[in-house]
């Protein structure tokens, strides 16, 4: 079924968005994305409790997941695994980012973190995660132990596909 307006056919299923004009069109994809951006955003912000696993892969997937460069991402949380902030610490090239734990641990003693999750993209689009993810894992867990932050999980972000250390039992 379609809609009709003076000036145009609008599919049903079309999202719209509102002119400054007060006319309605078919957002654009880029808005849309957005949209999506700002939703997700306030459901992983500053406070809010890590009850849902499902809204930080969402997130992420749209942040990260279709980025043509990789960076390394880290989430710091509270003893009570609410978020204390999102910060993209290193951004790389194609195929690799460097990541230095030294770094990472700065960040969660400076802002007070008990816990972090660990997430990165393969522009790739592959998730799996390689050998040197699995040795970074393990090496920021063991720097980051020293300091009693405990390493919730590491996710590997490849378009829309998230792979996460811990259902795979890597962590």
């Amino acid at each position: 079924m379609l809609l009709t307006s003076t000036s145009s056919v609008v599919a049903v299923d079309a999202l719209l968005v509102r002119d400054v004009d007060g006319q309605y069109r078919p957002a654009r994809a880029e808005e849309v994305l957005s949209q999506a951006r700002r939703v997700l955003s306030r459901r992983v912000r500053r406070g809010a409790t890590m009850s849902s696993p499902q809204a930080v892969k969402d997130y992420l997937r749209l942040e990260i997941g279709v980025l043509e460069h990789e960076v390394f991402c880290v989430l710091f949380v509270d003893a009570q695994h609410r978020i204390i902030e999102l910060k993209q610490m290193f951004r790389g090239t194609v195929t690799q980012t460097s990541v230095y734990p030294r770094e990472v641990v700065k960040a969660a003693l400076g802002c007070n973190a008990a816990a972090v999750l660990l997430a990165h993209n393969h522009p790739s689009g592959v998730a799996e995660p390689s050998r040197a993810d699995e040795f970074l894992t393990q090496t920021l867990k063991t720097a980051l132990a020293l300091v009693d932050v405990r390493v919730l999980d590491h996710l590997v972000v490849a378009g829309a596909e998230v792979r996460s250390f811990a259902e795979l039992g890597l962590l």
